[in-house]
């Protein structure tokens, strides 16, 4: 049920809050050591665009379960925010050029292997702009 409302709601939300959206998804990442950091795919406009973020939607997927203190930042060129969950909004790239690529930075603090493995199936962003 929760599946099916987040991809009623996603296109809703892409015009929400501005003149314009794009929108980038990309295939996850594996991670198999704790105190390493490892980056998505840049997730970028398909085509030009020009003005400035305002509301960003992410969604990320999981296969497997979650590591005790996994740490997600959502990052622009110029600046990064936490994520506090498989899902959400944030304004926290208002003002950022919407033209500027978004990648997810996945983190489990400590040492050694990572087991099972973080894998991550899927990001995906909707970005919105003025």
């Amino acid at each position: 049920m929760r599946k099916w409302l987040w991809i009623l709601l996603f296109p809703l939300m892409a015009h929400a809050a501005g003149e314009g959206a794009w929108q980038a998804s990309s295939t996850g990442i594996t991670l198999s050591n704790r105190g390493v950091a490892a980056s998505s795919r840049p997730l970028a406009a398909g085509e030009q665009v020009s003005g400035l973020m305002t509301l960003v939607v992410w969604r990320y997927q999981l296969i497997g379960p979650t590591p005790a203190g996994l740490r997600v930042r959502l990052c622009s060129q110029t600046r990064c925010t936490e994520l506090d969950g498989e899902s959400g909004t944030t304004h926290a790239f208002t003002g950022v050029p919407a033209i500027e690529p978004l990648r997810f930075i996945w983190e489990v603090p400590g040492g050694g292997r990572l087991i099972p493995a973080l894998k991550v199936q899927s990001n995906q962003v909707i970005v919105n702009y003025r």
